[in-house]
């Protein structure tokens, strides 16, 4: 039996070079031929659609803000039709300093995927942050995917990737 052929992009934003680290991390640990690295600032809306699996790296910035490139190209997300995706999400925001809107670019994110018709796969657990609030929560009160505070927590960035990258494979059987 033949095994079916998916085809897997991760597309993150990065102004300091925080986030396209831990896309650069990611890509290494998924190790998988099918797996192509964009940055979002160099992407078309059309070419979302070559995927059926997508990965969004985002930072939030300042008070709750998209990085720069994501805010940039955010009208044209909005009009992507994600009917037919799995999408999953891995944020950079800092818990400490901005306690009320950490991570809130995934749940920005997230609420335009699942109104486009997007599956959203890679929820992760809130355990171990301090937090006020967050958009970065879905309903089921986690993360709509995986957080890292490189600012507060950097020591546990690499376990809590290997974790999740550990997480999504089994979900989407790669």
């Amino acid at each position: 039996m033949k095994k079916i052929q998916k085809s897997i992009a991760l597309i993150y934003g990065s102004d300091m070079g925080a986030t396209e680290e831990v896309a650069a991390t990611i890509y290494k640990k998924i190790n998988i031929e099918e797996l192509c690295v964009i940055d979002v600032y160099n992407i078309s809306p059309s070419r979302f659609l070559d995927f059926n699996i997508l990965i969004l790296g985002v930072p939030t910035w300042y008070i709750g803000d998209l990085q720069s490139a994501w805010d940039e190209f955010f009208t044209e997300f909005q009009k992507i039709n994600f009917k037919g995706k799995k999408v999953g999400f891995f944020g950079l925001g800092d818990q400490y300093g901005y306690p009320d809107n950490f991570v809130d670019g995934i749940g920005i994110l997230a609420e335009v995927v699942k109104k486009n018709g997007g599956e959203i796969f890679g929820y992760w657990k809130n355990e171990g942050y301090d937090f006020n609030l967050s958009l970065g929560l879905a309903p089921n009160n986690m993360f709509y995917g995986l957080v890292i505070d490189e600012d507060n927590q950097y020591e546990q960035t690499e376990k809590r990737i290997d974790k999740w990258v550990e997480q999504i494979k089994k979900e989407l059987k790669i």
